[in-house]
């Protein structure tokens, strides 16, 4: 009965209705003509769907927008924007302005500037004094070695070495499979490369996966690394890399340039981060440390080659005492912060984050990291202005949105550790981290294939993130997204390398988007004139639907894995 009165009822308010659109004069037929059928009444049109407002404003996202901002923070100016120096204090100022500008608040309480998250650093060195004594000779650090210390050494401390071959770790040749328990233990090892009786490398020329092994018998960086990865799990205290010949040891500071005297930062107020000390010694010290001279080391060279395999230490390592000092060099930096206010769940956080800092100059060349991390920097100026305007037209998001600009990163994804430890909001009450860092260009891989961005870390901690970002791309013009550097096995470990890993270390569900590595990775001709602006703010008008969509959903992602 209920439905057939509800019918009645709607049906005479319809008919009243088009009467009154029909106006006062209107003739109005009341009975059919005899012989005919009156006309049955026109369905009622089905209501509109909702307006979709995040369309128009992520259509605000241009390449002339982003390409605005850009040339200003990625100019020589701003001076490579490296931690801690007049370079990165100018782009804080410049995005805090815009912040101010566009109408978000500053939510830093007791800062000079609300938009300013300052924090201490040390700016921390090799201090020339380093030396290590052996006997009664002293070895003079920049000259007889060099060395990357952690705080280990700051008085002056005895080791005994222990010899370990030449510190290779593979399948075909191991020096440390036998090694013993080092923990602890300070090393020595050759630099060179075991040969064979015919003057060839034991080793074979390719790795187990087919591709060419490092060069271990060349003194540098990325011989230096892969012996490196084989003694890090025997967690020695030091080790001490003997280089073969001097004409090697003299091409020592052109090789490790970009490591050695290179300054690294520290947080002031925490202990200093141990790790494993690094000593790259002259063939005399070498040999002075193992207890004997050049003609001992040749000697086990030539028994190696003719066993073909590695053989016992003939040495007796002399004691030796280490002073490494540290010098500490105390500075200010900050991260940026803007904040807009949400709606019926402003109680909740959204983060969408970038870091501004890049690596300054060096021997006079401006690094402006136009691609890394420019492009993400202003991306996020981009998603805040968008944010913004939808708020004033009456459309802001449910939940609150803090976009937030990190110093550090390049240094060691500082400044968002910082702001993960000393949190302006509960981390508990934060739904998610949004984190661009290099969204700019086109790598070899996609070159000539369309749009596309990588995907990394949206299904590591919440099934339901990975969803609203694969279901917003579908329903938005898709792109190709890329799961390369999602893969744990992948080499290039992207996933712990930008600022959304410190949200993951805290339980925080994270997305990072990037365009991937290309060949001005970390050099001076990474710029402005080779973003690829129409294919950035297509990716940013992907990541700008899937953070409204994140902000504006009845609920939170859960979390409910833990991938690595």
């Amino acid at each position: 009965m209920r439905n057939t009165l509800v019918l009645t009822l709607a049906g005479a308010l319809l008919g009243t209705a088009a009467l009154a659109q029909q106006g006062p004069h209107a003739k109005v037929k009341t009975k059919a003509k005899p012989g005919r059928t009156a006309a049955a009444p026109a369905p009622a049109a089905a209501p509109a769907p909702p307006t979709d407002w995040s369309v128009p404003y992520a259509a605000s996202i241009t390449p002339d927008g982003l390409r605005k901002d850009l040339s200003v923070l990625a100019s020589d100016e701003y001076e490579g924007r490296e931690t801690g120096t007049k370079g990165q204090r100018m782009a804080a100022d410049y995005i805090s302005k815009r912040f101010a500008a566009l109408g978000l608040t500053g939510p830093v309480k007791g800062s000079d500037n609300p938009y300013i998250q300052h924090f201490q650093m040390d700016r921390v060195s090799t201090d020339a004094a380093t030396s290590v004594k052996i006997g009664s000779k002293t070895f003079v650090f920049n000259k007889d070695f060099y060395a990357l210390v952690d705080g280990t050494f700051a008085a002056p401390t005895e080791v005994q070495p222990v010899f370990i071959g030449y510190g290779i770790g593979t399948d075909a040749y191991s020096d440390v499979a036998n090694a013993g328990d080092l923990k602890g233990k300070d090393l020595v090892m050759l630099m060179g490369e075991p040969k064979g009786k015919d003057g060839k490398p034991l080793l074979p020329a390719n790795g187990p996966d087919g591709k060419p092994r490092p060069a271990y018998g060349e003194p540098t960086i990325q011989s230096l690394m892969a012996r490196s990865g084989a003694l890090r799990p025997l967690m020695a205290r030091s080790t001490f890399y003997v280089v073969p010949t001097d004409a090697a040891f003299a091409q020592i500071p052109a090789n490790f340039k970009a490591v050695l005297g290179r300054e690294q930062l520290a947080f002031a107020d925490t202990p200093p981060r141990r790790g494993q000390n690094l000593f790259i010694v002259s063939p005399e010290m070498g040999a002075a440390l193992l207890g004997t001279k050049a003609s001992g080391l040749a000697k086990y060279e030539k028994a190696v080659a003719q066993a073909g395999k590695p053989v016992a230490s003939p040495f007796k390592p002399a004691t030796a005492t280490v002073q490494a000092v540290q010098k500490k060099e105390p500075f200010t930096t900050e991260n940026v912060l803007g904040y807009l206010e949400g709606t019926d769940k402003k109680d909740e956080l959204l983060v969408m984050s970038a870091h501004y800092d890049h690596l300054g100059v060096k021997d006079g060349k401006v690094f402006n990291g136009a691609d890394d991390d420019g492009s993400g920097t202003v991306s996020v100026l981009a998603f805040a202005d968008a944010f913004v305007q939808a708020k004033k037209d009456g459309h802001g998001p449910r939940r609150s949105i803090l976009f937030l600009a990190n110093t550090g990163e390049e240094e060691g994804l500082l400044g968002s550790q910082y702001y993960t430890d000393h949190p302006v909001f509960p981390l508990e009450s934060t739904v998610a981290d949004v984190n661009i860092d290099m969204v700019g260009r086109v790598d070899p891989e996609h070159e000539g294939k369309g749009d596309y961005v990588y995907v990394v870390g949206a299904d590591k901690l919440s099934s339901e993130l990975n969803a609203v970002s694969e279901a917003t791309n579908q329903k938005y013009n898709p792109i190709a997204l890329d799961y390369k550097y999602n893969d744990p096995n992948d080499p290039e470990h992207i996933y712990y390398r930008s600022d959304h890993y410190n949200f993951a270390k805290h339980k925080i569900p994270v997305a990072f988007y990037t365009s991937g590595l290309h060949a001005d990775y970390h050099k001076e001709t990474d710029e402005v004139d080779k973003i690829a602006f129409p294919a950035m703010a297509r990716r940013d008008q992907l990541i700008f639907h899937t953070a409204w969509e994140l902000a504006n959903r009845d609920n939170r992602p859960v979390v409910d894995s833990n991938k690595p």
